[in-house]
């Protein structure tokens, strides 16, 4: 099974491609869609469309997990953010994939074992899970990353625990 992560950002939306074979993690893809902040929100968002559209065409994922706002104090932000969400989710749609979605709470549990944990310590634990090694991933893509590693342990414990 693939799964295609997201992490949803109008300045960086993360995302990757996690497949699970006989119970081992593979990173298949993982990178940042960026756009410029000179742009209208409205060009920004089709890029991010076009971004996620492109990465279901070439990587064929079964399902897609995003990362919801969980909070925001800044209203701005926030709504951008799920602005940048729409769009994700109806690229997911679009394509007929099954979407689910996972506060940054669920992620970080998921992910490291404490709700709490920094980002240093998810990056650190993406590249353990994945056995990616030293090399640098930027944030948003290893949120993507985590995000993907949420959804699809949380799958193989739905699948025990159904049996």
């Amino acid at each position: 099974m693939k799964a295609l992560g997201v992490d949803p950002g109008t300045a960086a939306t993360g995302v990757a491609i996690v497949e699970e074979k006989k119970g081992k993690l593979n990173a298949v893809y993982y990178d940042c869609i960026k756009t410029s902040a000179k742009l209208p929100i409205s060009q920004r968002l089709n890029i991010i469309y076009k971004g996620i559209n492109d990465i279901i065409l070439t990587y064929s994922p079964d399902c897609l997990a995003v990362e919801e706002i969980f909070f925001s104090s800044n209203v701005k932000t926030a709504i951008s953010v799920g602005q940048a969400t729409g769009v994700v989710l109806l690229a997911g749609h679009q394509n007929q994939l099954d979407v689910y979605k996972y506060t940054p709470l669920q992620v970080k549990k998921a992910v490291v074992g404490l709700g709490n944990a920094s980002k240093k310590q998810v990056q650190y634990m993406v590249k353990a899970i994945l056995k990616i090694g030293d090399e640098k991933i930027k944030d948003d893509a290893a949120d993507a990353l985590a995000i993907a590693i949420c959804h699809l342990n949380w799958k193989g414990n739905k699948e025990l625990l159904s049996r």
